[in-house]
């Protein structure tokens, strides 16, 4: 029975990985990282969490989350050094082909060349 626990939780953590890498390859991968600027990559329970470049929109924070539907739910919003969130803009209900497009939108930033 010890056994069986540590191999659910390893089974919840490789899904989450999978469903943040998932996320960042509809994002653009690599060149979505290096073009942008994202940096302090996080996955938790199916959302995606980094911190972003300057842009136009002056967000920091990123936040992607697969909701019950199978779609996305957008959360931009500018980190303050105490924690604080301001001027958050959320999206939701999101298409994997939207994700882009809504993300050089919202930042002015390219995704890929």
């Amino acid at each position: 029975m010890l056994n069986n626990e540590p191999q659910t939780e390893r089974n919840q953590m490789s899904a989450d990985y999978r469903v943040a890498s998932t996320i960042i390859e509809q994002l653009g991968g690599h060149r979505f990282m290096l073009m942008t600027g994202a940096k302090n990559v996080s996955c938790t329970d199916n959302s995606v969490r980094m911190k972003l470049g300057r842009n136009s929109s002056n967000s920091n924070f990123l936040k992607i989350e697969l909701n019950s539907l199978d779609l996305y739910d957008i959360t931009f919003a500018k980190v303050t050094r105490m924690g604080e969130m301001k001027s958050v803009k959320q999206y939701e209900g999101v298409y994997n082909d939207m994700l882009v497009e809504i993300f050089e939108r919202h930042t002015g930033l390219y995704t890929s060349l």
